[in-house]
């Protein structure tokens, strides 16, 4: 049985607690840490941010173990404690209820027989250490992604454990970082956000320990580079990679699977599947013409089988088979659907759905849906339906170029541009109701667009009323891909004004969704933009806040602190006293992360101060009484860090009278979870336990599943303390 007192084992608590922070028990584990190693040091000890820093702490921590048996025991009990509850890797996992898996498979799949045998060979080989990988490359249209889904769901029976798939959109302005994939892959895997570590680094090893003995096939389609794959790779056994590219790349160790043309006679083979034997005779005239111009793509051979009989162009000396396709197909499109083909393309929008496109081009949401369906049977839109059942639709790279051209030809640059205009409107308009559903009583987000505003101009429909706030939260999520694309968009076509709008809509997947990899290059835009176009206004503030929030989450803490600061300053230069407070307590929650526990508390009364001079003229005065409860709560936590238990029971027994009295059952479980581990923090489980049993109850209904397990593993380790097992 491992010492644990020894350097190995105090290392793997702060390690462990250290990757936990993604959730609010995390944060709880790693204050109590901070907190403890400072009794332990006698002096204050920065939080460690890097290997090294750990391993001085953890040797520090270890050495004044071994030389005090009394702090030994109570280490123990702590660590326990601190590193009980909870899943990670090593537990059971099941693929998450309405999660994507591969996507569907195709009918008719023709040859690919040397390729099919390559992905055989590579996925049941011996396991030798280095990853199972297949690098399937081949020129767009050509059915790379075709051949891995296809593939997969041959041999599904391989993967009991699973088929994860991960689009890396490389090549495109919605390319995915590793953070955000490894999050989706986690996802697929059933665990949820608050499990996850907060940094890219460790998601990396907490996906590979994840992995380690399970059964997987992962799909990894439109990869750009080895160093976008590079940090999801994993060496498990039993773990199959395809990663599908356009071209190889250097730098991955992968069995290489080259995906060309179809010959002609599997091209034919292909049609013949698509339509039948005499409809493929009927045409005998045109097809020599039709196989040149698809060049051996199947997708260029399924976008023609429609019109086989009908003459085609020969092709250029180097033609783009895809290009080609889309120019056929558009020709035969009605003028309103090549109008909506052509302007939506303006932009590379991630996921179009009949709203936008109703809105960019002056349409009903009901036309817009029926000739978006028509495109997509054209081919000339690859179309996929969200988790909800919503409809969604994007482009291939080669399609939307064509498009694209076509609409700067046909359309001229001042209607593109307005195109884009109006959908950059459409997308502020709901973005802000949406976050204003989601968080009511949130004033950080901003109102929804007043009618008679530039971004009610001309309008197309009215912008969705949702159900409930976890419906507006969802909207969210699902339209975070293209809000990002927006606020480039606005950053491009000098719309300052926008952006800001739209990054400041982007609080709710901050605060509650947990997308912070993916909002991080957007909120740096819209900080950027503010400071030009907006410097010292409560714009401002508010952007620097929140992205003073994010590089919190994302563990970038120098960067935060600096982000914090220019918040308080922007919102203190405006007058605007709720915000330069709120900036201030920003900067405190900061420092409690890096155990800085007399600063903490120091920025926690300077806020209070602020809050303490608001008067009825000054905005959010109606919030103060809760902001003050707030800053009770967190003054409560500094000092139980300082090791002040006394002191911070005081400060956290206010704040949840405040709460109590408000019905803010939220809030009355956190603080109620504050002073339990206050008391377990001094070595006192028979005073927690009834805390913790008042806070299980208040979360009753609510939903609050990962704090109730939380709350439930501290309440065990109780028990075994008081029969002193722990």
């Amino acid at each position: 049985m491992l010492d644990p007192i020894s350097l190995t084992a105090v290392t793997a608590v702060l390690g462990a607690v250290g990757s936990g922070m993604a959730n609010e028990a995390g944060r709880w584990a790693w204050e109590s840490t901070g907190g403890f190693v400072r009794r332990i040091a006698g002096r204050e000890i920065p939080a460690p941010t890097a290997p090294d820093e750990l391993d001085a702490v953890a040797r520090m921590v270890s050495d004044r173990l071994r030389r005090d048996p009394r702090l030994a025991s109570s280490w123990t009990a702590f660590a326990n404690r601190v590193s009980g509850g909870g899943r990670g890797p090593g537990t059971d996992f099941a693929p998450a209820a309405g999660q994507p898996g591969l996507p569907a498979s195709i009918r008719f799949f023709t040859d690919r027989k040397e390729a099919l045998k390559s992905l055989d060979r590579e996925a049941s080989r011996r396991a030798d250490g280095t990853p199972r990988l297949a690098l399937v490359h081949g020129a767009e249209g050509m059915g790379t992604s075709t051949l891995a889904v296809h593939w997969g769901v041959r041999q599904a029976a391989m993967f009991p454990d699973g088929q994860l798939y991960a689009d890396l959109a490389g090549g495109t302005a919605a390319a995915r970082d590793a953070g955000t994939v490894l999050r989706s892959l986690l996802r697929q895997l059933g665990l949820r956000d608050e499990e996850m570590p907060t940094s890219a680094g460790e998601l990396s090893e907490f996906f590979r320990r994840c992995v380690a003995d399970r059964k997987l096939l992962i799909v990894l389609d439109h990869a750009h580079s080895a160093a976008q794959v590079r940090p999801l790779l994993t060496s498990a056994p039993a773990v199959f990679m395809i990663v599908v590219a356009r071209r190889p790349f250097p730098g991955l160790d992968a069995v290489r699977v080259p995906v060309g043309p179809l010959t002609d006679k599997d091209a034919v083979r292909l049609l013949t599947q698509l339509l039948d034997k005499p409809a493929v005779n009927a045409a005998r005239a045109t097809l020599p013409s039709v196989l040149a111009r698809c060049g051996g793509s199947p997708y260029a051979l399924r976008a023609a089988a429609p019109r086989l009989t009908e003459p085609a162009s020969g092709p250029a000396a180097d033609a783009d088979p895809v290009r080609a396709a889309a120019q056929d197909t558009y020709r035969s499109l009605e003028p309103a659907t090549a109008k909506l083909y052509r302007l939506m393309a303006v932009r590379d929008w991630p996921a179009l759905d009949a709203a936008v496109a109703a809105h960019a081009t002056g349409t009903t949401p009901e036309d817009a849906a029926r000739r978006l369906d028509e495109l997509a049977e054209g081919l000339l839109l690859e179309h996929n339906t969200t988790a909800d059942g919503q409809a969604r639709y994007h482009y291939r790279p080669a399609v939307r170029g064509h498009a694209e051209a076509v609409a700067v030809q046909e359309d001229g640059i001042a209607a593109c541009s307005a195109a884009m205009a109006r959908a950059l409107r459409w997308y502020v308009r709901l973005s802000t109701s949406a976050a204003h559903q989601a968080l009511p009583e949130s004033w950080r987000v901003p109102a929804p667009p007043a009618q008679g505003s530039p971004a009610f101009e001309t309008p197309v429909f009215e912008t969705p009323a949702f159900e409930s706030r976890g419906e507006a939260l969802d909207a969210l999520i699902a339209e975070c891909g293209n809000l990002i694309q927006a606020v480039h968009c606005a950053e491009e076509s000098g719309d300052p004004a926008s952006a800001v709008r739209l990054c400041r809509s982007l609080w709710p997947l901050q605060l509650k969704a947990g997308r912070h990899e993916m909002l991080l290059p957007a909120l740096r835009v819209g900080a950027r933009l503010a400071d030009t176009h907006l410097p010292g206004t409560a714009d401002a503030g508010a952007l620097h806040a929140q992205l003073a929030h994010t590089l919190t989450e994302l563990r970038q803490w120098d960067e935060a602190e600096a982000e914090a600061l220019a918040a308080a300053r922007a919102e203190e230069a405006a007058g605007h006293k709720r915000g330069h407070a709120s900036a201030t307590e920003f900067l405190g929650l900061l420092r409690l992360r890096q155990w800085r526990f007399e600063e903490a508390y120091a920025c926690f009364e300077a806020a209070d101060a602020v809050l303490l001079t608001m008067g009825p003229q000054d905005e959010g005065t109606a919030d103060v009484p809760r902001a003050r409860a707030l800053l009770e709560r967190h003054r409560g936590r500094a000092l139980r860090g300082l090791g002040r238990f006394e002191e911070s029971r005081d400060r956290l027994g206010t704040a949840l009278s405040h709460f109590r009295a408000q019905g803010d059952t939220y809030n009355t479980a956190r603080t109620l979870t504050d002073l339990a581990e206050t008391w377990l923090d001094a070595s006192d489980s028979a005073a927690a336990r009834p805390l913790i049993e008042a806070a299980i109850t208040t979360l009753g209904g609510q939903s609050a599943e990962y704090h109730v397990a939380h709350l439930r593993s501290m309440r065990e380790r109780c028990t075994a303390e008081e029969r002193g097992t722990g």
